[in-house]
């Protein structure tokens, strides 16, 4: 059996950037592994890029000794285990090939790969799942410390407005909980359009924001940071939906000329309760998935943010019963050059999906329809309600196996 405690007890005596390397090889001892790869997601959401430091790799990028190589995920094994998060094990010659997914809340932070000299029993492969969610809260502890991780997941350079942008998204995508599961995606433009999407929960609420500021390139990325750093601050001074988007709204009116402003979305919803309220400044209405039917949800709109100084916003209830999708997104999904592609149709046919797979599926889907020319940031949260007692999770390494997408 994998002794979890002890590999751990070594990590901390190494390096931040080394730490993922420890566990790897202390696994690969303890299976007797003949080689042990760690394959983080690339900010695309279509590839893994594998990390190493041993051996030039032909095609692979490099960061002084560290490199990346990057591996398409459609059609392969490896978007198979990410869909499903379920092992795969492969027969080899003389051995075996197994895929793990690397996990936490339901955040698909990328894949284990092991070479065995047998085929492992079904004990060794529930012992090296458990590690590898384990490796999980190792990399998120170690990126804290290193570029390199952040690094290797850049399969394109970030621009200046881009690099701004992606401070001010949450640290986790995905996050599953007993009583809902979300999953956040944004779809860069060229010239980048100043989207952010934001979430947190406690005890007793959930808090979600979507946004979308006007402009492009850094322009647009200094509005989105004052914006998500007002609604931060307000919220975690304790202020209600209210106060947020009035603290927020003269922020912006203050600090900025008249004619930048910012368009969002705050929505609150009461974990003991299921009780649930907006705000809405000025965006594109969410969509709703119910029994089977997608409709716009129907809300009151007014000024965006930075618009009117002193303004209070309206909070509308916000109807949400159990088995609820709702799809929050920005402008980006439904611009001009992506007419060919029906948001709507694409959200009916997504019941299967997981909520990580329904935005990325929807991102796809934009490019495809634009035909890579996405002159707007398209952005995504996909939040599933399925209401009850606050509860806790059924979890199974990291993922909660019932909510995971079929196979495809």
């Amino acid at each position: 059996m994998i002794d979890v405690g002890a590999v751990l007890q070594k990590v901390e005596a190494a390096a931040p950037i080394e730490a993922v390397e420890v566990v790897a090889a202390e696994l690969g001892d303890m299976v007797d592994a003949t080689a042990v790869t760690l394959l983080l997601a690339d900010f695309s959401g279509r590839a893994v890029v594998r990390l190493t430091s041993a051996g030039r790799v032909d095609g692979a990028r490099s960061h002084g000794t560290d490199q990346a190589e990057t591996l398409p995920l459609p059609g392969s094994r490896y978007e198979q285990v990410l869909r499903t998060q379920q092992a795969d094990v492969e027969p080899t010659d003389g051995g075996a090939r197994m895929v793990v997914p690397v996990t936490d809340r339901g955040d698909a932070i990328g894949l284990l790969e092991l070479d065995l000299p047998r085929y492992p029993s079904s004990d060794e492969v529930a012992d090296i799942g458990s590690a590898a969610h384990a490796l999980a809260y190792v990399l998120i502890a170690a990126r804290r410390h290193t570029d390199v991780f952040e690094w290797g997941q850049r399969s394109t350079p970030f621009a200046l407005a881009a690099e701004i942008q992606r401070r001010l998204l949450p640290a986790s995508y995905t996050c599953e909980a007993g009583q809902f599961t979300l999953a956040g995606w944004l779809e860069p433009a060229s010239s980048v359009g100043g989207d952010t999407f934001d979430y947190t929960l406690d005890r007793h609420c959930l808090q979600l924001s979507i946004t979308d500021a006007v402009g492009h390139q850094v322009e647009a990325a200094l509005l989105a940071t004052l914006l998500v750093g007002a609604l931060r601050n307000g919220r975690r001074k304790g202020l209600d939906l209210a106060g947020q988007a009035r603290y927020a709204n003269d922020s912006l009116a203050e600090s900025f000329e008249p004619g930048q402003f910012v368009t969002g979305q705050l929505l609150r919803v009461e974990l003991d309760t299921g009780v649930a309220a907006i705000v809405n400044a000025g965006h594109t209405l969410p969509l709703r998935l119910r029994d089977g039917e997608v409709t716009e949800v129907e809300l009151a709109v007014e000024p965006p943010f930075g618009v009117v100084p002193g303004r209070e916003f309206a909070v509308q209830p916000f109807p949400l019963e159990p088995g609820d999708r709702i799809v929050f997104l920005t402008d980006g999904m439904l611009e001009r050059n992506a007419a060919s592609l029906d948001v709507a149709a694409a959200l009916a046919g997504s019941a299967a999906l997981h909520p990580r797979e329904v935005v990325h599926e929807l991102g796809a889907a934009v490019l495809k329809a634009t035909g890579g020319d996405l002159r707007d940031d398209a952005t995504m949260v996909c939040l599933d309600w399925y209401g009850g007692p606050p509860r806790g999770r059924i979890t199974e390494f990291g993922a909660d196996p019932g909510r995971a997408s079929a196979p495809a």
